[in-house]
């Protein structure tokens, strides 16, 4: 039966689903808990399941009773934004798309207001239905909420594993004591040059290396923005008391950096091997060909 105001009017659509919800907060939590949403992602026990829709249900009800059932940032969404980010993820790694994870929470506004219309079947019909409108717009924000949640953890996780890519795809090999060397492999852009720049800065200060090597054989295509990345790199190692040379410059590639007018001021090579060659060399250790002295 629907509650009544002070003065004896219907309480607000609004209030009259915050009172709903309060009522009927365990039967709307035992009938979530079996949805696919909650029953997939809480598995130690049922239990663990009814109450996290419980903690649900008490948010829907706070944001209704602040009348802001429209408002995706509501107070009372707060307290449930983490939860509902590990929701959305868990189902995600489980293989569900974004369409997937939206229909298993619009899943979840057909019990309950089932329930509301059996808690006011007896109010005036207009009520019931400005009641059952409060509601579905209560829901459609909550599913609002719980998306955009999800998208910004999924973002966030993409971005950690884009940054672990890259860090992996930006080994530094230990050539010799005291040479290190990075060869670049793909598109060299501001995030990948950043990590390169670290990676390299922290290996010269692990290996007391005095020299480091840029192999750019695997590097398609040098422009201006690619050199500028290589030159603050250069310029951070000589910083740090290592000497760089930059080897791997193909024809097509030495062609493009004197085109573009381009002044690397930093030594170059033709290869990895004539790097460290060079780099030897300098640290007064010569390869010797042991086959030189044969007849």
């Amino acid at each position: 039966m629907p509650e009544h105001e002070a003065d004896g009017q219907l309480a607000t659509p609004t209030h009259e689903v915050r009172d709903f919800l309060h009522r009927r907060r365990e039967q709307i939590a035992q009938r979530w808990a079996d949805e696919p949403l909650f029953r997939t992602v809480f598995t130690v026990s049922r239990d663990e399941a009814v109450e996290a829709s419980k903690v649900v249900v008490d948010a829907l009800a706070q944001v209704a009773d602040s009348d802001q059932v429209e408002d995706p940032d509501a107070a009372g969404f707060s307290g449930v934004r983490e939860q509902l980010a590990r929701m959305g993820a868990a189902r995600s790694r489980a293989g569900l798309s974004n369409t997937q994870v939206a229909s298993e929470l619009a899943a979840l506004r057909p019990p309950v207001e089932n329930l509301l219309a059996a808690d006011l079947e007896e109010a005036p019909a207009e009520h019931l239905r400005a009641c059952s409108t409060a509601l579905t717009v209560l829901m459609g924000t909550l599913r609002l909420v719980a998306m955009q949640t999800a998208l910004s953890e999924w973002q966030a996780l993409s971005d950690r594993q884009r940054l672990q890519l890259m860090e992996v795809a930006t080994p530094v090999i230990r050539l010799w004591d005291g040479v290190v060397a990075v060869p670049l492999i793909g598109t060299l852009d501001s995030a990948r040059s950043q990590v390169v720049m670290e990676t390299l800065l922290n290996a010269v200060v692990d290996q007391h290396a005095r020299f480091a090597i840029l192999d750019i054989t695997g590097v398609p295509t040098v422009d201006s923005l690619v050199a500028q990345h290589l030159m603050k790199t250069v310029a951070a190692a000589r910083l740090m008391g290592a000497q760089c040379i930059v080897s791997g410059i193909r024809p097509a590639i030495a062609q493009t950096i004197v085109h573009l007018g381009l002044d690397l001021d930093v030594i170059t090579r033709a290869s990895l091997s004539d790097a460290l060659r060079y780099a030897l060399h300098e640290l007064g250790a010569d390869i010797v060909n042991p086959g030189a002295g044969q007849r």
